[in-house]
């Protein structure tokens, strides 16, 4: 019986040790034998194409040639410690698929005349891997060898790295260091690279709005064959989809496909003797060295490409004030960036310095978006604060700081210190500060909240609104504050929203509702629910309707809702209709509050006919501009009028939406106050002594802009009243760079891809009020004129051949939202008008191969729609309504 168990345990432990020892064998990669010469054939190919393009459509070319591998030395205590010696030979370079002489730019073409002999002579020439277990330790190559060639040379060494069981690990390769899941079955590995997870020493950079933005979606798989352990063959394909987020249409595809098959096999050279890698590389060649397994950048040069000048001097007609409704204007713009981008601080200047009156606004735009240090040096020493006179370009300077895609600290340190200085125009100070607080946003969107310069404006915006009793000084901080959407400053805008300053409140109300509703603790609440409520002072009827949207927009309670629904019927009239218009609104639309607000209403103290029949000119409308899978966006209308029948605030949003994310693209509020003695009318409870005031504040993608003043006070209304022309003033105009991304993106093949998507919009808005007292009638306007041009280039550049797509498209819309008031009986006759033109939309696509001696194939194809113009419905009693007013007869 013991000797029964004596062998049972010999034999388990026999199991056990040989168990142990192919778990070592499997836990290595390819091992190769002595005096042997391993023969294999590689391919990598390149396509570049529409998201849904086929590959004889597609621009790119074939790289095939022969690969040699031997073993050079191996660590006589490890079998897996090897290190291999790979030639390149036989090199051709192709078209991707079958082409006529005339589409193909290679035709005629030789590996040797497309390369030049030097770097084909670098290509052939042989290097060493160092594999330890499967994984790739070194790479030894010449220091003088170009980084394209390189890179080839260390995308051939990616297909020899693997491990020959399942499992998730970290690699370094040519990709960069990346997370690679392994699975391994019998005579096959494959190998998932996770691209998302590669870091790289080349970053880029992107729009932070999702809805402008630019997705991407890639995939790296290597199937690799095995026999006996060793390659048969490894085939690898990489794809990168990049499309814009608004519109995924417009997007580019990058395919790279490796295929590494082993020929045979014959006698080699033997092992070099030696105790060590570094030594042994040596003794074949001293000039061989560790070069690094990660890629190199590649320096490319544009032979015959115009100088920044030149470039100007192309493109200056389509940026006249004139065209830039057309989508040349925002076209000539992105190209315009481009070329700054590569410039130096003396060639813009030459550019800023020869511009025309007329021109150089849109020059400023371009050049401020152009986000370099030369480019912002340039702006900084052309503007001349100090001059009043310059307020236009110091202004759209600013402005275009604050669209800025990817501000950094040094633009916002600029700003700071042009607010410490001298400021010519106390307009321009209060936009330096309202723009500070913008960028302050974007960067803590980065991560970089705790920078010595964000960290300093944080501090000078917060502490602002306390520290100042002169009344636009408040106003500029509250603004900067709620461009910054700083959760510090929510308990300073809470107590703002309490102030006896109508403006204060109103401004620290509308930014409060810019915050995420988790942020709006039951403090605010109770805040904003005493200013509704006027629970401890009166408060103006704009100041209580924007406290009322916060409520509503903020999770309400059932007591909240509740209370909002009973306090229909005891206010000002205008205010009566204005609530309940609000609440139709939000159950018409199913906003977030919807629900509550049924709930509430099954109450018939609430929802009874003598709150839900009030009557009055004012209303809250919502509805969709468009819907598509990519995008959706949607309009709001809420007009609030006094009980003279006088405009008292307008307020148009349009919000777009997309992954989840939400953009507010634009915010158009007009308001008015204090022209009841116009029309000898009695003002509403709380707003007896109001000056006369009526102006105009824009968001615009996010970023709040400083308020334009149409008229304040009597005298200066008077004046405004008898010199009106009807003709609309300017809010915003100019141009601004809202999709901005670019990203290297580095192949496993060795070949690297550059990807830049810009987009361009060129945008005019103006507002307007006419008040005539003889016909009894008001009317207020706002009109948007935009054209929109998207562009992405996807790039591969390598020296001997350059191969790319583009897509893009454009558009050229208007939108006009116009008012018209009769107040010659009550209740009196308000018209709504939202027109939307028939504007057009255009798509192109075009695939471009270049050589450095000129020759080029290029491909372009396109397709045009008309949208049609429309009329955005409103409520139906806002149609009976515009006929009264139109049509005194219906």
């Amino acid at each position: 019986m013991m000797s029964l168990l004596a062998v049972f345990l010999l034999c388990a432990a026999a199991s056990v040790t040989t168990s142990a020892q192919g778990a070592a064998a499997a836990a290595a990669g390819p091992r190769l034998n002595n005096n042997q010469l391993y023969k294999f054939s590689y391919t990598t190919e390149l396509l570049l194409d529409r998201a849904r393009g086929s590959k004889e459509g597609s621009a790119g070319y074939r790289i095939s040639s022969d690969v040699n591998i031997n073993l050079a030395w191996r660590d006589p205590s490890n079998k897996d410690d090897q290190l291999i010696q790979l030639a390149i030979s036989n090199v051709r370079i192709e078209p991707v698929s079958q082409r006529s002489e005339r589409n193909n730019v290679l035709h005629g073409s030789t590996a040797e005349s497309l390369l030049g002999k030097t770097k084909l002579a670098a290509l052939t020439k042989p290097f060493l891997v160092h594999l330890k277990n499967g994984k790739t330790k070194a790479f030894y190559s010449y220091w003088s060898e170009p980084a394209s060639i390189k890179n080839l040379k260390r995308g051939i060494t990616s297909l020899l790295q693997f491990q020959i069981h399942t499992g998730k690990v970290v690699e370094n390769d040519v990709s960069g260091r990346c997370t690679v899941q392994y699975q391994a079955t019998e005579g096959q590995v494959t190998r998932t690279k996770i691209l998302e997870s590669c870091k790289t020493s080349e970053t880029g950079f992107t729009t932070h709005s999702t809805v402008l933005g630019v997705s991407r979606k890639s995939s790296s798989v290597t199937v690799f064959k095995l026999e006996d352990g060793f390659i048969q063959s490894a085939v690898a394909e990489e794809a990168h989809l990049l499309a814009v987020t608004a519109r995924r249409s417009a997007a580019a595809k990058i395919v790279s496909r490796q295929t590494l098959v082993l020929l045979g096999k014959e006698a080699g050279p033997f092992e070099v003797a030696g105790k060590d890698v570094a030594g042994v590389v040596k003794s074949i060649d001293d000039k061989l060295a560790a070069v690094g397994i990660v890629p190199e950048k590649l320096k490319t040069q544009c032979k015959g490409c115009p100088s920044l000048f030149e470039h100007w001097q192309a493109a200056q007609k389509q940026l006249e004030p004139a065209s830039l409704s057309k989508a040349a204007a925002p076209r000539s713009f992105l190209g315009f960036i481009q070329s700054i981008r590569k410039a130096s601080k003396g060639e813009i200047l030459k550019v800023l310095k020869s511009a025309s009156k007329t021109i150089l606004p849109q020059v400023v735009d371009a050049v401020t978006s152009a986000q370099t240090p030369a480019s912002l040096d340039a702006m900084l020493e052309f503007l001349n604060f100090t001059d009043a006179k310059g307020l236009v370009l110091q202004e759209r300077f600013l402005y275009a700081c604050g669209f800025a895609s990817h501000p950094n600290e040094r633009m916002l340190q600029a700003l700071l210190n042009i607010a410490k200085g001298k400021i010519g125009s106390p307009e321009i100070k209060e936009s330096v500060v309202i723009i500070m607080g913008a960028l302050v946003h974007k960067l803590c969107l980065k991560g970089s909240c705790d920078l010595p310069t964000v960290a300093q404006v944080k501090k000078m915006i917060l502490e602002g609104p306390e520290s100042s009793q002169a009344e636009s000084e408040v106003q500029m901080y509250l603004l900067a504050l709620k461009n910054s959407l700083l959760p510090e400053a929510i308990p300073i805008l809470t107590r703002f929203a309490e102030s006896e300053v109508g403006s204060y409140s109103t401004i620290a109300l509308t930014a409060l509702q810019r915050y995420d509703v988790s942020l709006i603790t039951p403090e605010v609440k109770r805040t904003v629910n005493r200013v509704y409520h006027q629970n401890r002072r009166i408060y103006e009827k704009n100041v209580r309707a924007a406290a009322a949207d916060v409520i509503l927009s903020s999770n309400p309670s059932h007591m909240e809702v509740k209370n909002l629904l009973l306090s229909i019927g005891d206010l000002p009239h205008e205010m009566n209709k204005y609530m309940l218009s609000k609440i139709q609104d939000i159950l018409r639309f199913q906003m977030p509050a919807s629900k509550v607000i049924r709930q509430a209403l099954k109450d018939m103290v609430s929802h009874n006919y003598d709150r839900f029949a009030k009557v009055g000119s004012s209303s809250s409308y919502s509805g969709f501009m468009a819907q598509s899978p990519d995008v959706t966006s949607t309009y709001s209308l809420d007009i609030l009028y006094s009980g003279s029948g006088i405009l008292r605030r307008s307020n148009m949003n349009i919000y777009g939406s997309s992954q989840g994310s939400m953009l507010h693209g634009l915010q158009v509020a007009i308001e008015a106050q204090g022209l009841e003695s116009l029309i000898a009318a009695t003002p509403d409870e709380g707003e007896e002594d109001l000056e006369s005031f009526a102006g105009m504040s824009a968001l615009l993608f996010d970023v709040q802009l400083r308020p334009v003043t149409f008229f304040k006070g009597y005298s200066d209304l008077m004046s405004k009243m008898f010199s009106m022309t009807g003709e609309p003033m300017n809010v915003v105009k100019g141009l601004i760079l809202l999709t901005d991304h670019s990203e290297v993106i580095q192949l496993q093949s060795g070949l690297k891809a550059s990807a830049e998507f810009q987009g361009g919009l060129a945008i005019d808005i103006s507002g307007g009020m006419e008040i005539s007292l003889w016909y009894r009638e008001s009317k207020t306007s706002v009109n948007n004129r935009a054209a929109l041009v998207v562009t992405g280039n996807v790039t591969v550049d390598m020296d001997f051949l350059r191969a790319g797509v583009e897509v893009s498209f454009e558009t050229e819309a208007s939108l006009d939202f116009i008012t018209t008031v009769q107040f010659s009986e009550y209740p009196f006759l308000v018209c709504m008008q939202m027109d939307k033109a028939t504007f057009p939309v255009s798509e192109y696509f075009t695939r471009y191969e270049s050589m450095p001696s000129g020759k080029s194939v290029m491909s372009r194809k396109g397709k045009k729609q008309l949208v049609p113009g429309s009329e955005f419905p409103l409520h139906q009693e806002n149609s009976n309504m515009c006929k009264r007013v139109f049509e005194p007869s219906w």
